[in-house]
């Protein structure tokens, strides 16, 4: 079982990888090598050159980052900063800046510039709680200690 696992893991990230490679070279995407994003994850292609996804960032599932306005007529860059997490199934509204160690939460709606370390969740999205640290793709900081924390508790049963 665990074999299995490898091996789907092993082909998820190369498939990642030759994504990430045809956005970045084909659509001329600025996204940093060191982000990651899921296989659903939809980026704009009317617009590519405005998608700027910065290092160790993540971009969650069905999550949508928009670079266009056809009803106004507008292309603006997005940009991600470094240590972000995009939630699943959110979306990004064109020129929107989220700056540093940000996290979106999943299902938001983006429609305002979110500041560097700060949660945003909701539909339109607001800003939840500031001066969160995070660590590399947006993971909170302490986040680990906790999770073992909560583990040694059930083993004492």
């Amino acid at each position: 079982m665990a074999f299995r696992y490898a091996q789907l893991s092993f082909l998820r990230n190369l498939l990642v990888y030759i994504q990430k490679t045809v956005y970045r070279r084909i659509f001329r995407m600025d996204i940093h090598p060191t982000c990651n994003f899921s296989l659903s994850a939809k980026f704009d292609k009317t617009n590519p050159r405005g998608i700027h996804l910065g290092e160790y960032s993540y971009v969650a599932f069905d999550a949508a980052i928009l670079t266009h306005d056809l009803t106004r007529g507008v292309r603006l860059h997005t940009r991600i900063g470094k240590n972000c997490f995009i939630g699943a199934r959110s979306i990004i509204m064109p020129g929107i800046n989220i700056g540093d160690g940000a996290i979106v939460g999943a299902g938001a709606v983006v429609t305002r510039d979110v500041p560097a370390n700060a949660v945003a969740a909701g539909n339109p999205a607001k800003i939840i709680r500031e001066n969160v640290q995070t660590g590399r793709y947006g993971r909170l900081q302490g986040a680990d200690e906790t999770q073992r924390l909560h583990t040694s508790l059930n083993n004492l049963d």
